[in-house]
C-alpha cells in the first residue's frame, strides 16, 4: 500500500492519520500538534495515551507527544509547559512518498497569546513516519522586531508493558538536575538507568543517543538541537494524584523528552530555530 494521509475523528478531535510503508501509522491531532499514535508494521503501538485522557482543550491532553513551548515545566511566568499544547493548530504541509508520509501543522500568535507572552511567532510541528521510525521536528521562527528567549520540549510518552523491566542506556557520566530531590545537580554514575521510584531527571547537554530496552522492545531515541533529555515517572503516589491517569498507569509509561532546559535560547529577531527528535524501533 502507498503511504496516505487521512483526515479523521480521534476521541472527539480533528486529526490526521499518516499510513505509512508496511503498514506502519501515525496520529496527530490539530488540538496542540499532539502526536497521539505511533504503531510499527509489528501493530506495537509505542506511545502512551492515557485512557483517562481529556480531548476538550481545557488541559493537555495526557500521553503522546505534547509540546511545550515557549516555557518547559515551570520555568517562568507562563502556565506549565506554555500554551501551544492546549491551542488549535492549521496543516500547512502533507507529503507523500513510497518510503514515508509527513505532515506540517502550524500556529502563530494572536491576541490571546499575545496576552500571555508579547511576542510574535510561528511554531511549526512537522512529523515524517517511516516504517520504523517517526521524526517530529519543531520549528520556531521570531517574526517581530527584537530578540525572544523560550524554553521548550516534546514531552514524549512511551508505551511499556512494565516500566520497571524498563532500561536506559545513553546517559552515564552526564549531569541532571533532580526535580524529584530538591532540584539538587547529580552525576549519573550508573550504566544504565532502571526505573525504581519517581523519576524526574533533566539531563545536560546529551551529546548520544539513548537506546531503551524493555522486555523484547528496543528504541533508538536520538535528538538534534535540543541539548538536554528529561526522563520522567511519577511512579505511584504522584499518579494516584492525577486526575487523568489510571492509579497504576506508571506502570505502563516512561517519558524521555527532547529538551531545551537548562539555556534558555535567544532567538534574534527574524531568525528561526529548530529541533528534533528521532525514534526508531529496532
Amino acid at each position: 500500500m502507498t503511504p496516505s494521509i487521512e483526515n479523521i475523528e480521534f476521541h472527539g478531535i480533528e486529526a490526521l492519520r499518516l499510513n505509512g510503508p508496511r503498514g506502519s501509522s501515525a496520529v496527530i491531532s490539530k488540538l496542540g500538534a499532539q502526536v497521539l499514535s505511533w504503531i510499527t508494521p509489528d501493530g506495537r503501538e509505542h506511545l502512551f495515551l492515557s485512557d483517562k485522557a481529556v480531548f476538550d482543550g481545557s488541559v493537555a491532553i495526557r500521553g503522546g507527544i505534547p509540546v511545550c513551548f515557549p516555557q518547559f515545566a515551570g520555568l517562568g511566568d507562563l502556565p506549565k509547559h506554555g500554551f501551544v499544547r492546549t491551542l488549535p493548530w492549521a496543516v500547512s504541509t502533507e507529503r507523500c512518498a513510497d518510503d514515508f508520509a509527513l505532515v506540517t501543522l502550524e500556529i502563530s500568535d494572536d491576541e490571546a497569546t499575545r496576552a500571555l507572552w508579547p511576542h510574535s511567532f510561528t511554531a511549526e510541528i512537522t512529523l515524517m513516519l517511516e516504517a520504523d521510525r517517526i521524526d517530529v521536528e519543531f520549528c520556531v521562527t521570531n517574526n517581530g522586531g527584537a530578540p525572544f528567549s523560550f524554553t521548550a520540549a516534546l514531552h514524549t510518552y512511551l508505551r511499556l508493558v512494565q516500566v520497571e523491566d524498563a532500561a536506559i542506556e545513553g546517559l552515564y557520566g552526564h549531569e541532571y538536575r533532580d526535580a524529584a530531590n530538591g532540584d539538587r545537580i547529580v552525576r549519573d554514575s550508573g550504566t544504565e538507568l532502571i526505573i525504581e521510584d519517581v523519576v524526574d531527571r533533566v539531563y545536560h547537554d546529551i551529546k548520544r543517543p539513548q537506546v531503551l530496552k524493555a522486555g523484547n522492545l528496543s528504541l533508538n531515541i536520538q535528538s538534534q538541537g535540543f541539548p538536554d533529555v528529561v526522563v520522567w515517572n511519577p511512579w505511584v503516589d504522584l499518579c494516584a494524584g492525577m486526575k487523568d491517569m489510571p492509579a497504576d498507569g506508571w506502570k505502563q509509561m516512561l517519558c524521555i523528552e527532547a529538551a531545551v532546559a537548562q539555556q534558555p535560547v535567544t532567538l534574534p529577531a527574524g531568525e528561526e530555530w529548530y529541533g528534533r527528535q528521532t525514534l526508531v524501533a529496532v
